[in-house]
């Protein structure tokens, strides 16, 4: 299996700094199916239904999809709710069932609470490829998965300990108490803490929760640093919150005596790390998770895999890929971003 993180050369320049373009995607949220969809009639049918419509993340990795159903000459349609919710998401589910679609590509708000409508519509012979955030392994066929739960959590905390010098009290500022994804990194992040020596002297004393909203993040950012004075450093596994926190330093006493990294985008956090805020900080190429997600799912849909562990299929520019346990298909591992080398990205 090839592991790709691309190089700078690589991005397609997304321009989401322009007024995020893309936000909502003309995607509603009356749970009626519609939103935005690729023209040209093709025999594939794709629908992306991300945690919520107007954040960039999901902006960038849907235009991924969308680049990879146009290689395909299917039809590609992102649908969705504005909140990240589990019971926000069940009525697109349905609606995917009802219209017959061939395929789903889903970033799960809860690992069990979507179950009961992916399973109608893989009764209804729709596939369904989780990604960012999974569900339950039998719920779903495949899990496009942008790294391990242990190379994104080891990165983090490599991170933090580079920029308090290995010692010191430090948070997390995660989205939502409930989702997968942040809170499968945080359960890993605590074990490493744990259990690796070289982490003997940092202590994590609070971890809290913004929603994805970037208000309650940026409130979330100053109550921790109320509740607690001696903190060295935050950690925000998700890309609304850590910006919202950057904002927050940036405009405060404590920048420059916190340090804050996470995983957040580029274009999104490039003031903070030009003007002090921010040393470094991680992600995967969200264009290529969706871009991958795709040709995954197209690939199940017209029956070049199963989803049996062993199981390869082309992706386009990415090359081959192989699925593995639990019906998991790895993106590649998180990359890092600094003064060096941001200006280089653009999404």
């Amino acid at each position: 299996m090839k592991l790709h993180t691309k190089r700078p050369t690589a991005l397609a320049a997304l321009l989401l700094t322009a007024t995020f373009a893309f936000a909502g995607c003309g995607g509603d949220d009356s749970g009626d199916g519609g939103g935005s969809g690729s023209e040209g009639g093709g025999d594939l049918s794709l629908t992306m239904l991300p945690k919520n419509l107007g954040n960039p993340y999901f902006d960038t990795s849907t235009a991924g999809a969308e680049k990879a159903a146009e290689e395909l000459g299917a039809d590609m349609e992102e649908v969705g709710p504005e909140t990240a919710s589990p019971d926000a998401q069940v009525s697109y589910i349905n609606t995917v069932a009802q219209q017959g679609q061939d395929a789903l590509i889903l970033s799960a708000n809860d690992p069990e609470a979507l179950c009961d409508a992916i399973e109608e519509a893989r009764s209804a012979d729709v596939k369904v490829v989780t990604f960012d955030a999974d569900t339950n392994p039998e719920c779903r066929d495949l899990f496009v998965n942008q790294a391990t739960a242990e190379g994104i959590a080891a990165k983090q905390l490599e991170l933090i300990s580079e920029q308090i010098g290995g010692e010191g009290e430090i948070a997390i500022l995660s989205a939502s108490a409930n989702a997968t994804n942040q809170n499968a990194w945080i359960e890993m992040m605590e074990t490493e803490l744990a259990d690796n020596p070289d982490y003997a002297d940092i202590e994590l004393v609070d971890t809290v929760y913004g929603d994805d909203e970037d208000q309650k993040s940026f409130d979330q950012t100053e109550a921790l640093l109320q509740n607690h004075p001696d903190l060295k450093g935050i950690i925000s596994p998700t890309t609304v919150g850590i910006a919202a926190a950057a904002r927050y330093l940036s405009d405060s006493d404590a920048k420059g005596k916190v340090a804050l990294t996470g995983l957040g985008t580029p274009n999104q956090m490039r003031e903070y790390v030009e003007n002090g805020t921010v040393e470094s900080f991680a992600l995967w190429n969200p264009e290529d998770l969706g871009f991958l997600a795709a040709y995954a799912a197209a690939a199940l849909a017209n029956g070049d895999i199963t989803g049996e562990e062993g199981d390869t299929f082309e992706a386009g520019e990415l090359g081959e890929f192989e699925v593995g346990a639990d019906g998991v298909v790895l993106l590649g591992e998180p990359f890092t971003f600094d003064a060096d080398n941001i200006g280089d990205f653009d999404f």
